[in-house]
């Protein structure tokens, strides 16, 4: 590639930066000198907010009012409370989601409580190429309510759905975690709903990133993290949504005292509270909740639809980048707006080549068994960033370095 396309390159990414200045929170972030951080998809980068949250939590909160904090710093409404500041971003009203379990738990009670509502329905249908938490959860549901599994790839629910009589729920990723592919909720929902079925909704790689529009999309159940594009932390509590018109029929699977109406009443009978507080179990964390409820302060002021069409401009030119400077890897991820916010590239030494680029300061991801995942956070990430890691992919190809036998050692965690 000539200096001349390279500056050109350079010129455009600074236009756009410009073009999206109002959705730029870097300095709400804690980001290492001289890294470009493109692994936001899988943990997000620490926020200023969430560290001074974390901090206020334990050294006053629980250093000095002791219980009195849950009273006096609102912990025990606090699950009920950063719920609602992320369905804001996910677009469900006020008092239908709630955050204190992880998404696995959360998972588990949205489609246990499904199933149960369609009693008269066998099967259940998820994609096999979901998280895998995703697939043993609704297994071990349809195990335990002895439904029949079937494994459908989001792309064929439509047709499966279609006039059939015998689906209890349809449960999907909104964004295929390794690809990137963005689903069509409302579309798979009315197919859902047309046979009288339920749809539940993975969020972990939408919520905060694309206009989810659970409420507009008709969605009946949804969960998400707090880790990731939101960064609330390493294993931030997760959130889960019940819509407005099944809060009432919703029945815990895993009956616990904070999801009871009168909690301190401390009767041994359990009569579920009013609302999403039912889908409530034990004890929230309350010091993971608290650097969620700070990180999500970075979203303060900004409209999801603006975060979204940062996001496509940042992937979009990361794409033409590698396009122009001649980087010759399948891009598995749509080059259209059917994309969450990563560029999923394939190739048969991706650990290496991942690897290779933490090495240069430029962190992604691998998944299994040839994907170089790169992750972009809108809100602190830049089109100069974009192309910069662009220029780094192209080296670490061109020159080879992935063959180098360090970067070949698998970590635990990869």
């Amino acid at each position: 590639m000539s200096d001349d396309a390279l500056t050109a390159l350079g010129k455009r990414a600074r236009d756009l930066d410009s073009d999206h200045a109002s959705t730029d929170r870097r300095g709400a972030f804690v980001l290492p000198e001289g890294v470009i951080y493109l692994d936001g998809n899988s943990l997000g980068a620490m926020s200023v907010a969430a560290r001074d949250a974390a901090t206020d939590a334990v050294t006053r909160q629980w250093g000095q009012q002791l219980i009195r904090a849950w009273n006096d710093s609102a912990w025990w409404t606090a699950p009920e409370r950063v719920g609602d500041r992320i369905g804001e971003l996910v677009g469900a009203p006020s008092g239908t989601v709630v955050v204190g379990d992880s998404t696995t738990v959360s998972l588990f009670k949205a489609l246990h409580a499904a199933a149960r509502m369609r009693p008269d329905r066998t099967v259940v249908l998820t994609d096999p190429d979901s998280f895998p938490t995703d697939v043993h959860v609704t297994r071990g549901v349809c195990d335990q309510l002895g439904l029949s599994l079937e494994l459908v790839p989001p792309g064929d629910a439509v047709a499966r759905l279609e006039g059939s009589n015998d689906v209890a729920l349809a449960s999907y990723s909104h964004v295929d975690y390794r690809t990137g592919q963005l689903w069509d909720l409302a579309a798979i929902t009315d197919a859902a709903h047309a046979t009288g079925a339920l749809a539940c909704w993975d969020l972990c790689h939408s919520a905060g990133v694309v206009e989810v529009g659970l409420t507009a999309g008709g969605a009946d159940f949804a969960v998400g993290c707090g880790y990731k594009y939101l960064s609330g932390g390493p294993g931030a509590p997760a959130f889960l949504f019940v819509a407005p018109q099944h809060l009432r029929d919703f029945t815990n699977p895993i009956l616990g005292w904070n999801g009871h109406a009168t909690p301190f009443a401390m009767t041994p009978d359990h009569v579920p509270a009013d609302g999403i507080t039912r889908a409530r179990v034990g004890t929230p964390p309350v010091l993971g909740i608290a650097a969620l409820e700070g990180a999500l302060t970075a979203y303060d002021g900004l409209d999801v639809v603006d975060v979204r069409r940062r996001s496509l401009s940042l992937t979009g030119f990361f794409i033409e980048c590698l396009d122009a400077l001649g980087v010759d890897l399948p891009v598995v991820t749509p080059r259209d707006e059917a994309r969450g916010s990563q560029v999923s590239l394939r190739h048969p030494d991706a650990y290496a080549v991942v690897q290779a680029l933490i090495a240069r300061g430029v962190i992604g991801d691998f998944r299994e068994t040839d994907i170089v995942r790169l992750g972009f956070a809108p809100l602190y990430l830049s089109h100069e960033d974009a192309l910069a890691a662009a220029v780094h992919l192209r080296d670490v190809v061109v020159g080879r370095e992935f063959e180098q036998e360090r970067f070949r050692q698998r970590a635990t965690v990869t």
